[in-house]
Parts: C-alpha cells; sequence; structure tokens
C-alpha cells in the first residue's frame, strides 16, 4: 500500500465525524528525535472512543508496516496536546 493511499484512508478515518471527549490523536516521532512527538490527525467521530481508538491503532499499524519507515507512530486518548 503506498503512502498516498495510507494517508488518504488516515483522513478518512479521521473526518469520519466530530466527537468529544472520546477522541484520539495519531503522533509519530521524528527520524532525528525519537522523543519528538508530532501531530498527524484526530479521531473524533461520535461513535465512541472504542471506536476512534480502533481506527487510530489501524492507521498506526498501516504505517508503522511500510518498509524503510524510520519514523514510529502511535495513538494517545484525547485531543492533540502539543
Amino acid at each position: 500500500m503506498t503512502v498516498r493511499l495510507i494517508a488518504i484512508v488516515v483522513m478518512a478515518l479521521a473526518l469520519a465525524g466530530c466527537g468529544g471527549d472520546d477522541s484520539y490523536t495519531f503522533y509519530r516521532n521524528s527520524p532525528l528525535d525519537a522523543a519528538m512527538r508530532i501531530h498527524i490527525a484526530s479521531f473524533d467521530s461520535g461513535e465512541g472512543a472504542a471506536y476512534n481508538q480502533e481506527n487510530c491503532q489501524v492507521a498506526a499499524e498501516l504505517f508503522n508496516a511500510q518498509p524503510g519507515v524510520a519514523s514510529r507512530f502511535w495513538c494517545e486518548k484525547g485531543r492533540f496536546q502539543p
């Protein structure tokens, strides 16, 4: 699966709706700084926390499974916090 297709899938899942407290945020680090947290997308549909967590995890797994990717991708519960 190409990076472009994965990005489209992530954006479609992230834009599925807009909820509140049940959101999950998708992050990556930098290949140059493993401690860096870079916001990629927010999953905050009105379907609830389990739905948002599952979609965020699917995105993280797809990105982490790509060969040659030096960054790590993960999900955190809650809205984006810089």
